[in-house]
């Protein structure tokens, strides 16, 4: 176990997060404070930062630090970007953080920015193909990735401050000809970039400015589970929210659920930025990543000491296993109650009883191995804890509706309580719904075969002998639990087949 503290210090924000690492949980975010320091405004027209934009920095330096230490970490790494980055005076700025308070900032060039982002998008999201967008303060990264490999990087020296500043000093947020400039000057500096024309890909956003966006969106239609991370919008749901905040005075933009109040005056320019770029790329989706720069630096800075981590071709199976591991799963029995799911249900579709795709298939053995972890916090009532911990989880590589369906047979009790979480969302209905009230029901039979924790069941056997169904359960020791348990769950299996199975257990 180890933990890092980053200090992300941006044109707009300065941000200290801490982050620990342990290869059976991942890597968890302990803390994330940060306050609005624009450092950008203190830049002077020779673009040198003045001596009150230093002070607002070594304080903020110093502050951070005191927080760092208590919890302990074994290294403070600061970075910066655009506001230091294009200071004339950044030596200078540099030398006296480390005379007076001993750090020692990185300043992370475009390139370097753009990949962390692009890092952070490819290792926890299931986007092979996009254009990713990171707009701050200062500067705007744009990358196109392939194949999840990076393609093109850009960096424009321009974010939501110097737009703001470029184009609405002395006017209203929303001035329309201040809003016309600017989006003619943002189309001319995306044109500049031949690569991001026509690319018909998903363009992904990062930042504080996107995730805005998102729970602007979300808040608008009461969206019914938590967090923005692979959250999806549409051409449509960007000209909404950018419709919403252009009819909106000053006053009122305070007041819209999901905007910061420290993001009222800059909050345009971002979605101007996101518009643009969508009709550009002419994107087939606006796809949010809660994880960005900060995180694609740390995982590089962990991934250097433990090189087989942070694998995109893994990125669901290993946010499973962190899940599981949180939530105290039993990796052994986890395992079994998978194997057994699996054998039931190929036996089932080679009977005609059931028919799944491949995603559904896949979903099932995910559900199976966190079958129940809401046990963590009441055993009694461990269905509810499972729907809402999985629905309501940034789960690294699920699509929410994935993620929603996920909970669903994870959290599978019966038919009522089925019906009732999935009326929470009304995402899913007919077939749909049938399969994963049926696979739930095999998760749920299956879990009744292990339930002394001992893997004594070795296989199941399905048959139909004289017009009747029979399962063989084959077993080593001494399942008397696991018996009981069976023929009271068995209605499950009943239900698919239609009509009523025989349960025989069969010493191996």
């Amino acid at each position: 176990m180890e933990r890092i503290g980053l200090i992300d210090i941006g044109s707009n924000t300065i941000r200290l997060v801490i982050f620990e690492f342990d290869k059976k949980t991942g890597l968890n975010e302990l803390l994330n404070i940060k306050t609005p320091a624009r450092l950008s405004q203190y830049l002077t027209e020779d673009l040198a930062m003045n001596d009150e934009g230093i002070g607002v920095l070594t304080e903020t330096l110093s502050s951070f630090k005191k927080v760092a230490d208590k919890f302990e970490v074994d290294a403070l790494h600061p970075i910066a970007t655009a506001a230091i980055r294009q200071s004339t005076n950044r030596d200078k700025i540099l030398e006296k953080i480390k005379k007076e308070l001993n750090i020692k900032i990185k300043i992370i060039n475009d390139q370097e920015e753009a990949f962390y982002g692009f890092y952070a998008i490819t290792h926890t999201t299931d986007i092979n193909d996009g254009v990713s967008v990171d707009i701050g303060g200062g500067s705007t990264e744009v990358t196109l990735f392939k194949d999840k490999k990076l393609i093109k990087s850009h960096s424009f020296p321009f974010g939501v401050v110097t737009l703001q500043r470029k184009f609405f000093v002395g006017k209203d947020h929303n001035d329309k000809s201040a809003i016309k400039d600017m989006e003619k000057f943002l189309s001319k500096q995306f044109d500049q970039l031949s690569w991001i024309k026509n690319q018909e890909v998903a363009l992904v956003g990062i930042g504080g400015s996107a995730r805005n966006v998102a729970r602007i969106h979300q808040s608008e239609h009461s969206y019914p589970i938590g967090g923005v991370h692979n959250y999806t919008m549409s051409e449509d749901n960007i000209e909404e929210v950018y419709t919403i905040i252009k009819k909106s005075s000053r006053d009122d933009l305070k007041d819209i659920d999901g905007l910061s109040r420290d993001r009222v005056d800059i909050i345009l320019p971002a979605v101007a930025v996101f518009n643009t770029l969508f009709n550009k790329i002419d994107a087939t989706q606006f796809t949010f990543s809660r994880k960005g720069l900060r995180e694609g630096y740390a995982m590089n800075v962990i991934g250097e000491r433990h090189p087989e981590e942070f694998k995109k071709e893994n990125i669901r199976t290993d946010a499973l296993y962190h899940l599981a591991n949180e939530y105290g799963i039993e990796e052994a029995s986890a395992n079994q109650r998978v194997k057994l799911a699996q054998s039931l249900l190929e036996q089932l579709i080679k009977l005609d009883k059931i028919e799944v795709s491949a995603k559904e298939k896949s979903l099932f053995a995910e559900g199976a191995y966190l079958y129940y972890l809401g046990r963590f916090i009441d055993a009694d009532s461990s269905s509810p804890h499972t729907y809402y911990i999985i629905a309501n989880s940034m789960i690294d590589g699920f699509k929410h509706e994935d993620r929603v369906k996920l909970a669903l047979l994870a959290s599978f009790k019966n038919k009522s309580l089925l019906k009732f979480f999935s009326h929470e969302t009304k995402w899913l209905r007919g077939k749909e719904l049938d399969n994963i009230q049926y696979l739930g029901g095999i998760i749920k039979f299956v879990n009744a075969l292990n339930i002394s924790h001992t893997n004594a069941v070795e296989r199941l056997n399905l048959k139909k002998e004289n017009g009747e169904y029979i399962l063989y359960v084959y077993y080593n020791g001494a399942p008397i639990a696991e018996e009981y348990q069976a023929h009271r769950q068995k209605k499950h299996i009943d239900k698919i087949l239609k009509e009523n199975i025989s349960i025989i257990f069969t010493k191996s």
